[in-house]
């Protein structure tokens, strides 16, 4: 079983726990590596985001995690970049390149909260769902030009409130372009996308992001693949792990252990 996570949050963003107590569970797990990778700083992402005031304690805190597992579990200090933040990543071992929010006339809007959202961006927009799918999925395909990352998270956002097709259908060809254009953009830059099980852990899916088809598309054109739990809490570290290494066994899948640093 792979015992690597790099999408991990802590107090310093919106996560349950501190980074000594996020470390100290996940060597009690048995796992090799593990990355943090709070929300940057994004001035329309508060209830989320890292102060900016913040952020050379938490720099500090990942250090001292570092030391204090040297020679025992590896331990890097990344960073969730948002398509919108301009905050400065220089000197983060990695990023994490996400799309979280839709901009209609100037405001912010989440597409990954709540319903009523999605219905003000669609009508900003002048359209459905799908119009707000199209428009996520247009600056998906930018977040690595955008962030410079090195893996590109939850890919399919956009649909976490979709469950069983509750909003729109995912089989709508409008849908399905949209995020088809976005992903052979991304394909072109080499860049692995993680297999995100952050919201199973959280009940809002039963699979991981990306959707099955989603997935299959990008393996058939020789995409790469991180497994990642987008942990909030030391209990959820490696979520459903297990299960996802067999899924993607059985479709000739075999995720990365490791992430490629940034060398600045």
């Amino acid at each position: 079983m792979i015992r690597c996570d790099y999408h991990v949050h802590t107090t310093f963003s919106d996560g349950g726990a501190d980074p000594a107590a996020v470390a100290a569970a996940a060597y009690a797990r048995g796992m090799t590596a593990l990355g943090f990778s709070d929300h940057v700083y994004a001035p329309y992402d508060l209830p989320c985001c890292m102060d900016r005031e913040r952020i050379a304690d938490y720099r500090a805190a990942c250090q001292a995690v570092k030391r204090a597992y040297a020679g025992r579990m590896a331990v890097y200090c990344g960073i969730e970049q948002d398509y919108f933040s301009d905050e400065p990543t220089d000197g983060y071992d990695y990023v994490i390149g996400a799309v979280h929010y839709v901009r209609v006339n100037g405001e912010y809007l989440t597409v990954d909260w709540k319903r009523d959202t999605l219905d003000r961006a669609a009508e900003g927009l002048g359209g459905d769902l799908i119009t707000v799918a199209e428009e996520y999925y247009r600056l998906a395909a930018k977040v690595v030009e955008r962030t410079r990352c090195q893996l590109i998270g939850h890919f399919d956002l956009i649909s976490k409130l979709n469950e069983g097709g509750r909003l729109f259908d995912e089989r709508d060809p409008r849908y399905v372009a949209a995020w088809q254009q976005a992903a052979d953009a991304l394909l072109s830059t080499g860049v692995p996308f993680e297999i995100n099980t952050g919201a199973i852990a959280r009940g809002y899916r039963t699979d991981a992001y990306p959707s099955a088809p989603i997935l299959r598309y990008l393996a058939d054109r020789g995409a790469r693949f991180v497994l990642s739990s987008d942990s909030h809490s030391p209990e959820t570290l490696m979520f459903d792990f297990e299960r996802q290494e067999r899924l993607c066994a059985a479709a000739g899948i075999v995720p990365l252990e490791r992430l490629e640093w940034r060398k600045e």
